[in-house]
């Protein structure tokens, strides 16, 4: 688990740029399409509902012929009020001009200043900024300058376009979010808060391919394998990195000339460990390039994406790079390779969006003046009891939080009409999305299961919620079981995020069932199509439920007194940070 926090000015981390980012709902048999660099227009995501726009061109606006569809009307299409920088520097407004137009008989108008553009002919998109200079490291648009001393007010205001007395376009906002900027989305009507440099993935699917299933801890070789078989390139994303035998497998890599490139989270739980600081010491002198996703222009919350590029093969993970997860030394986790060259494309865009997008800050550069703490050594044991397969998947399908994939999952639930099976750490109260489409499930007659983590520091939110759903059950007369795990020495505790679908779709990935997770992180998924793959993730699901019989009082417990130290020593912690604590793994 990670407390995420909900820092003071001047720290590192300006946790309010955790906006939600909802795109339309896609279909989860969507054709395979293109994924979206990061740009300065983003993704497309629900407008706030007290903001509003305006595009009232009066018929006076200078250079419009009678004949100009609205289309043809210079518009406002962003604005970036509050960048994060002294004084607001950095600024900007985004104006499209349809048409080649001499700005200077344009101006800006806040209700406090009117602020003429600069004598430069433009056409299409280009942002205008009293701060050109800084305006410049935030957008990839051409930039041109103020001379007029155009102020966004951070609270919210209106913002108009205009052309001697007549209005041709209006932007308005409420108070702007930090580093994120104030859009039209694709329908060209609402208006949308998004990180700056947000990336639009959309979902794609490959065709058939051949994939290599397994579940930890029982095969902590195959995340140390498909590094070892690159050849040409290995990029690897991770929330946390202290994995001895994955450092050396990078390593070995780039010795042989393998293009290797790692991008981890900046603020893991408990802070950045000194074993991992070591580590990734040990592997920039040896050749691989390491970034973290750092300062005010970070775009999400968390980088909590755990998966890896190995030529034509995608690896995706709910594990972390650890020894309890793939060390296989505690964690029950779910994993895929796929074999696929699009599939592994689309994946190596998403790391090239994260790892070359502005935040992204050099190791070396990152470390210097940071604090590292203590490593806890996880060592477990646990018996091989379900082996990897390989197996042919009808189409594999990537899911990237927070462009698609709450809308993805939601939608591939409420497709749902025989079965639905989910593994979880823990689920983010009773009203979360997913779990509301499995109770829609539910009362469609689809038979649930929900099998949830039982360790101390979700063991009794998790009863709570377990009881709640077999209650609802019982009442409702739904085909809906919930069960606390059990590991029964099989393994230390739940740490997959994994969901089975009708027996023949399977969803492997970070991403938690909380709204966090689902729209203010970075995380990677795959939706794996086919009985054969389904029938894989069933049986592993089947077996630990079967192991977890008994009801909400079979999970783990720990000593009380124990407990209560823990419990005593977190406040401390908590009320030393002054800090807001929830939870994220």
């Amino acid at each position: 688990m990670r407390p995420t926090t909900s820092a003071p000015p001047g720290q590192r981390r300006t946790l309010c740029l955790a906006v939600a980012v909802l795109l339309a709902a896609v279909a989860p048999t969507a054709t395979l399409g293109a994924g979206a660099t990061p740009t300065e227009t983003g993704p497309t995501a629900e407008a706030r509902p007290a903001a509003v726009s305006t595009n009232a061109a009066s018929a006076a606006v200078a250079n419009a012929s009678a004949n100009d569809s609205e289309n043809a009307t210079p518009d406002i299409e962003a604005l970036y009020p509050n960048p994060a920088t002294d004084g607001d520097a950095g600024e900007f407004v985004v104006v499209r001009f349809p048409n080649a137009t001499d700005a200077s008989g344009w101006s800006l108008d806040d209700g406090e200043s009117n602020v003429s553009l600069p004598n430069a002919t433009v056409s299409g998109r280009v942002a205008v900024s009293p701060h050109p200079e800084v305006a410049r490291n935030r957008t990839d648009l051409r930039v041109l300058g103020l001379d007029g001393d155009l102020a966004l007010a951070n609270g919210g205001e209106t913002v108009r376009l205009t052309s001697g007395d007549a209005v041709a376009a209006a932007a308005a906002y409420d108070d702007a979010p930090t580093g994120e900027r104030w859009h039209r989305t694709e329908n060209g009507d609402d208006w949308a808060w998004t990180p700056l440099g947000a990336t639009d993935f959309a979902v794609v699917g490959s065709g058939r391919a051949s994939a290599r299933t397994f579940v930890l801890p029982d095969s902590p070789e195959i995340p140390v394998e498909t590094l070892r078989r690159a050849d040409d390139r290995l990029l690897v994303a991770g929330y946390t990195f202290t994995s001895e035998r994955a450092a050396d497998a990078l390593a070995d890599a780039a010795r042989r000339g393998v293009e290797v490139r790692m991008l981890v989270d900046d603020a893991p739980v408990g802070g950045l460990a000194r074993r991992q600081a070591e580590l990734l010491d040990s592997l920039v002198a040896r050749g691989v390039e390491v970034r973290v996703p750092d300062g005010p222009l970070a775009r999400y919350r968390f980088h909590h994406a755990k998966y890896a590029v190995a030529d034509d093969r995608a690896l995706v993970l709910t594990e972390n790079w650890k020894p309890a997860g793939t060390g296989g030394h505690g964690s029950r986790g779910w994993g895929a390779v796929v074999r696929d060259e699009a599939t592994a494309d689309r994946l190596a865009a998403v790391f090239r969006a994260d790892a070359e997008w502005r935040a992204a800050v050099p190791w070396s550069e990152f470390r210097r003046g940071e604090r590292f703490e203590p490593t806890n050594a996880t060592d477990g044991s646990y018996p091989d009891e379900i082996s990897p397969a390989n197996v042919t998947v009808e189409s594999a399908g990537l899911l990237v939080a927070p462009d698609d994939a709450e809308s993805s999952l939601v939608a591939l639930l409420d497709s749902a009409t025989e079965s639905i099976r989910v593994q979880q750490v823990e689920i983010g109260g009773r009203r979360q999305p997913f779990l509301r489409a499995s109770l829609r499930a539910a009362r469609r007659g689809v038979d649930v299961r929900i099998l949830l983590s039982s360790p101390w520091y979700a063991e009794e939110t998790n009863r709570k919620l377990v009881e709640w759903l077999n209650r609802r059950a019982d009442s409702e007369d739904l085909p809906l079981k919930a069960r606390l795990a059990n590991p029964r020495g099989r393994y230390e505790k739940i740490h997959a995020k994994g969901v089975v679908v009708d027996g023949d779709a399977a969803v492997v990935g970070s991403m938690n069932w909380n709204n966090n997770s689902a729209r203010n992180n970075r995380e990677i998924g795959l939706v794996l199509r086919g009985e054969a793959v389904g029938g894989y993730y069933a049986d592993a699901f089947d077996a630990d439920w079967r192991a977890s019989a008994g009801g909400p009082e079979g999970g783990k417990r720990l000593p009380v007194g124990l407990l209560v130290a823990v419990a005593v020593g977190a406040l401390a912690a908590i009320l030393y940070a002054r800090r807001e604590v929830v939870f994220e793994n």
